[in-house]
């Protein structure tokens, strides 16, 4: 019932992660790495909190870029909440990656990832960066940070905010039903 690249990107990771914390916590040493992109940098006006379904004008493109800036926003929440557990979190962009991504596409935005598909990176380079934020000693020191290219990297200015952050992970305990509606 939510629209599909919200709940995919964001709500999906959101409910995974929420009912493994227990036992992650009780792994601990241990760590959590979300997927964003620099895509999140679409989203300058932060997320419209009274539409996160998008049920006004759609771009595909826009949604996008605003589930890559919940990912942000859940990641920093989530390291906030979980300090001093062992447990870190971290946000990353995997680079330009030839993925199947946009592959329905028509018109303009076919065109360009048609034209854009021979400079994008293949996956185990897309991944680097993910495995490196699961696995390289020290990198907990970088709790809650946003990465690219295996070393922390700077999120946008509507990234840092902490209340949108805040907000987000309560509405998104409601949508998934971690709290009565």
């Amino acid at each position: 019932g939510y629209e599909m690249t919200f709940q995919v990107n964001h709500l999906g990771p959101f409910l995974l992660t929420m009912l493994l914390l227990d036992r992650l916590k009780a792994s601990a040493p241990a760590r959590i790495v979300n997927v964003s992109s620099t895509a999140h940098r679409g989203a300058r006006g932060g997320l419209d909190f009274d539409d996160l379904q998008t049920t006004g004008t759609f771009s595909a493109m826009a949604v996008y870029g605003r589930t890559k800036l919940a990912n942000i926003y859940f990641t920093t929440e989530l390291a906030r909440r979980l300090d001093g557990t062992g447990v870190t979190a971290y946000s990353l962009h995997p680079g330009t990656v030839r993925s199947g991504f946009g592959r329905e596409a028509s018109g303009f935005f076919a065109m360009g990832i048609k034209i854009a598909r021979p400079f994008m990176i293949g996956s185990v380079k897309g991944a680097e960066t993910s495995v490196y934020l699961a696995s390289a000693p020290g990198v907990e020191v970088h709790d809650g940070r946003f990465f690219a290219r295996c070393r922390p990297a700077r999120a946008s200015k509507a990234a840092g905010d902490a209340e949108a952050a805040r907000r987000l992970w309560e509405e998104s305990e409601r949508m998934v039903g971690l709290v009565p509606a």
